[in-house]
Formats: C-alpha cells, sequence, structure tokens
C-alpha cells in the first residue's frame, strides 16, 4: 500500500513532471549551515534528500565571511555541529597541538568540509534552484505536495525544510510569519521594542546630524525613533563580513564602488575628527570595525563602533520584498560597504595613522574567487520569523530555560544590531536598536520549527523559526543553526519513515535519537570559569599572586 503522500503525487503531479522528478523522502531547500546539516542528518538516518541551493555556495554565513564563529558557551555545541568544526580543524592539523577543532577558519575551508559531509552522506545537491517566487508550492489540505523552482522543474517529497535565511518556502506554503520588533507588551519582554537607551556601539561624541544648509547628513534617517518599547516593522541592520588579508602577496586593492562619493561618508569623517580630539590620538582599526584573526594571514572584519560596516536602515525591506527587491538591497549593501573601505583607504579627511593601517590590508585574493574576492553571502541577521506551535520569547533565554522537547541547546548573549540612526530633537545623531544582554544557557524545544499544524504539516523552518525578536537575537548564531538543523533532519526522516506529520512523530524518541547522536541537552560547566586564567595573569602582574589557588 502506498504511503498517503505518494499517492497524492500521482494523483495531483502532472505526469511529465513526476517522470522527470521521482519524489524525494525530503526536499531541503537553502544551503546554509543549517541546510546542510539537516541534509547530511536525514541522509545519515536512511532517508534520500535533495538540497536546492538557490545560489551558488554552501554554508550561508558560516563559509560566506563569518568565520569568527559566535560559539557562547563552546560546552554546548555537540553532534554534527561540533563535528563540522572538528573536521575544519583536521584541515589545520589541529590535532598537532593536541587540540580537537578550529572555530575560527578560511571560507573556503569551511565550505570544502560542508560539500565532503554532503558527498560522504549521499545527499543529492542542486544549484541554482531558487523557489518559484510565485505559486512555487502546491499544497493539498495542510499537506505541501511540491515546490517548483524558477527553471520550471517541480520537487515532490514526503517531508520539506526550509532551511533558508529568508523563509521564502516557508512563506509561499501558508505558514504565518512576522518580521521587525514586537511591543514590550506583547509577550512581557523588557528588551522588545524601540529602545530607550543603546548604549553601545553609540555616538560618544555630540555630533551635529546636519550639513550647513540645515539637511540631513547621508546614512541618518528621518525618523521618528519612536516611542520606547513600541512595536515596529524595522529590521536589526546587515553587513558584509569581510575577510581581509594582511599578506601583500594575497591581497586585491579595496575597490572603488560605481558612483562613489565620499560625502556619503561625510558622518564617518566627523565621527574620526571627534574621536581624535577626545582621545588625543587618530582612532585604531580595530575601534573602527572589529577584527578577528583566522589562519593565513587573514581576518573577519564585522561592525564595531557606532559608524562601521553595519548598514543601518537600508535592511528594513529585505525580509518581505521581491526577488527583485531583495537583490537590489543586497547590492546596496555591496556599494555601501565598497565605500566604507575605500573612504577609509583614500579620504584626507581620515586621520594619516588609521589610513595607513588600513592599507595594510586587501581583499583576500583566494577567497571567493568568483565573486570578484567579495564575500558571497549577505548576513541577513534576521528577516522572517515564523509565528509556529511554540514562540520562544524573552523569558525562554533568561527564566523558563528548560523544556520538555530539548532539541539542543543556545548561550550566545541576546545581541541584536542597530535598527536605525536618527537625528535627536536637540539636533544630533543617534544610533538605536542595540541589544546585548548575557544569557544562562538554555533548551531549545522542538516546537519552535513546527508551523501550526492546520496550516502545514510536513514542513519544519530551523532557520527562520518560531521566535520574538528578542529570543531570535540569541538563537540566530551559527552553530544553533546547525543544531536545530541536525534535529529537522532527523525529525523529517522519522516523519517520512512512518508517514506522521511533523508534529505527531515521537518527540522523546527524537531526543533519545539525538543524544545518542551526540548533541547536548544539559550544560556543563567548565571546572575552571573562563576568567580563572585571566583574573590569574593580572595578578602576576600586579605583583599580587602569591601562589595558585584552584577554586
Amino acid at each position: 500500500m502506498l504511503p498517503r503522500l505518494l499517492t497524492s503525487f500521482l494523483l495531483l503531479l502532472p505526469v511529465g513532471a513526476l517522470a522527470a522528478e521521482s519524489p524525494h523522502d525530503i526536499v531541503v531547500y537553502g544551503g546554509t549551515a543549517s541546510g546542510v546539516i539537516a541534509s547530511v542528518a536525514a541522509a545519515r538516518a536512511g532517508a534520500s534528500v535533495l538540497l536546492l541551493e538557490p545560489r551558488h555556495h554552501l554554508g550561508g554565513m558560516a563559509t560566506g565571511g563569518l568565520s569568527r564563529t559566535d560559539f557562547g558557551k563552546k560546552q554546548v555545541i555537540g553532534g554534527d555541529a561540533l563535528e563540522f568544526y572538528w573536521r575544519v580543524g583536521l584541515k589545520y592539523s589541529m590535532n598537532r597541538y593536541a587540540q580537537d577543532v578550529a572555530w575560527y577558519y578560511e571560507p573556503h575551508v569551511g565550505e570544502q568540509v560542508f560539500r565532503e559531509m554532503l558527498e560522504e552522506a549521499h545527499v543529492e545537491v542542486r544549484f541554482g534552484h531558487r523557489l518559484r517566487e510565485h505559486n512555487g508550492v502546491r499544497k493539498e489540505g495542510a499537506r505541501v505536495i511540491s515546490i517548483t523552482t524558477d527553471d520550471g522543474k517541480v520537487y515532490p517529497a514526503r517531508i520539506f525544510i526550509d532551511c533558508s535565511y529568508e523563509g521564502d518556502l516557508m512563506a509561499e506554503s501558508g505558514v504565518k510569519y512576522t518580521w521587525g520588533r514586537e511591543s514590550t507588551e506583547q509577550y512581557g519582554e523588557s528588551l522588545a521594542g524601540v529602545r530607550e537607551h543603546t548604549p553601545k556601539h553609540q555616538f560618544v561624541d555630540k555630533i551635529s546630524a546636519y550639513d550647513s544648509q540645515h539637511h540631513l547628513l547621508p546614512e541618518i534617517g528621518a525618523g521618528p525613533k519612536g516611542t520606547p518599547g513600541s512595536a515596529d516593522k524595522k529590521v536589526q541592520s546587515y553587513n558584509f563580513r569581510m575577510i581581509l588579508s594582511d599578506d601583500p602577496a594575497n591581497q586585491v586593492a579595496f575597490p572603488k564602488p560605481p558612483g562613489y562619493n565620499p560625502q556619503r561618508y561625510e558622518l564617518l569623517a566627523r565621527l574620526l575628527k571627534a574621536e581624535t580630539a577626545r582621545l588625543g590620538r587618530s582612532p585604531y582599526l580595530h575601534e573602527v570595525t572589529l577584527i578577528a584573526p583566522i589562519p593565513n594571514h587573514k581576518a573577519d572584519f564585522n561592525n564595531n563602533g557606532p559608524f562601521s560596516t553595519d548598514y543601518l536602515g537600508a535592511s528594513w525591506d529585505y525580509p518581505t520584498g521581491s526577488y527583485a527587491r531583495q537583490a537590489e538591497i543586497w547590492q546596496d549593501h555591496v556599494n555601501y560597504t565598497k565605500g566604507f573601505f575605500y573612504f577609509l583607504a583614500h579620504d584626507p579627511r581620515v586621520p594619516k595613522p588609521l589610513q595607513n593601517e588600513v592599507n595594510r590590508w586587501g581583499l583576500a585574493k583566494d577567497e571567493f574567487r568568483d565573486t570578484a574576492n567579495w564575500p558571497n553571502q549577505l548576513y541577513i541577521r534576521e528577516a522572517r520569523r515564523m509565528i509556529g506551535e511554540y514562540v520562544m520569547t524573552q523569558k525562554d533565554l533568561q527564566t523558563d530555560r528548560a523544556k520538555p522537547d530539548p532539541i539542543g541547546m543556545g548561550s550566545y548573549n541576546s545581541d541584536s544590531h542597530n535598527v536605525q540612526r536618527v537625528a535627536t530633537p536637540d539636533g544630533y545623531v543617534e544610533n538605536e536598536g542595540d541589544v546585548q544582554v548575557p544569557v544562562q544557557p538554555y533548551q531549545i524545544p522542538y516546537r519552535v520549527m513546527l508551523p501550526k499544524a492546520d496550516q502545514a504539516t510536513n514542513l519544519l523552518t530551523p532557520v527562520c523559526l518560531s521566535a520574538s525578536h528578542v529570543a531570535y537575537s540569541s538563537l540566530r548564531m551559527e552553530p544553533q543553526y546547525m543544531i536545530i538543523g541536525q534535529a529537522a533532519g532527523v525529525a523529517a526522516s522519522m516523519a517520512a519513515k512512518n508517514d506522521k506529520d511533523v508534529q505527531r512523530i515521537d518527540v522523546q524518541a527524537l531526543v533519545s535519537k539525538l543524544k545518542s547522536e551526540g548533541v547536548i541537552m544539559e550544560y556543563q560547566p567548565p571546572v575552571l570559569p573562563s576568567s580563572f586564567f585571566q583574573n590569574l595573569w593580572r595578578e602576576y602582574q600586579s605583583g599580587t599572586s602569591k601562589r595558585i589557588q584552584l577554586p
């Protein structure tokens, strides 16, 4: 007797489409790190898996520039996610130093590891297969029957997993979602909504937001900021995590963007002048952009300070924008970031010591070879968020941290980047939206990736998962995407094998299976706190340390 979903394929699909694409047990959409791990986990569990990637690379941000892994508490990262970092460590022969993993690595090395994991698991991968923008999903009731890509190909499956950063498959499947920020009242979250005070990555010096004609300077929004605690549809800033090299033999000069106008960076020029006056020296490069060294004379450059690589206010249309609009936003971020580095490298208003430091660096010639050495992934920190079976909120990170259906753990700070830059009532410039609040390790429930059963019964969403803006700010880290992706792959294989809805699988069997695969469900702190040796070193330097005293 044919399973009910396969019967649906035979009844509803055109004969030509069915002949062209035989049904897989599982179709994973999006070759992000989560998508790769979900595919590998499902295939290792015995399912036939097809991974469709809209672009041309694997790993998303984990291989697209974010090489300084946001691991939080390393002790919560296990299973296939930890295997990835261990395999990366093997590429660098970390075992020579009695080390197991490499948390900081080169993008091309990370992508090579992902490719090897997929090949070993016999996952079929197809690149350049983007979900058709409209009518790309065919459903029968609450079940997704098939998806169609831009080229008209139809892909049926028993279970679908949306691992894209955008959540296009989820949205096209009729699953409810949101974006932007909830109010403090909606879920009782003190960190929600517009922030009254944003102390981090803020303008310390009072800098006028206006030019001599009282026009707002470029890169400052018209406002208003909004009432503290109120909801909005504004999204935290995106950027490119730049991979730069300080090896002259492996450098490409900072490119000048088309239509470059140095006046676009007038606010940055004023900031550098004000900081030089306050500090009594030129700002250092690491005070303008965060520098994380990775192997072979390279570094991952991230946002740091009030005006840096984050492109404030330019991401708001991205979550629900058309493909064409998203492409415009992507390219606008490219041009902004190119202009930012070109300005620092060439503009006479940049203090000479800082400019000399900038010009020690260039694009890494051996990375991102098919995109002119530019990162192949925009850092989409947050887009759509599903409103699913269970919405994780601030309490799930702080006070209600244990769950009956754990599939892994999170531990990174509540970390949302600034959302907007506006003029204050007294005429100065202000950033708004940054949240950096520590959390204790918490359990992630299986329900976080489940749509409501009346909307989709054979779809899992590990990336655009069900969480408030506040909770998502911690969950959005690549190791957690991988952890949730592994759970999605195993759950999907169970649902496909037993012909079950994803909401009706044996969750305790899922938890047991994940534990057997090394996924961490309980946090065990290290014997020595992370600050122990730092404090000991300070005591040694100050001459106050008499002997080592273990806690």
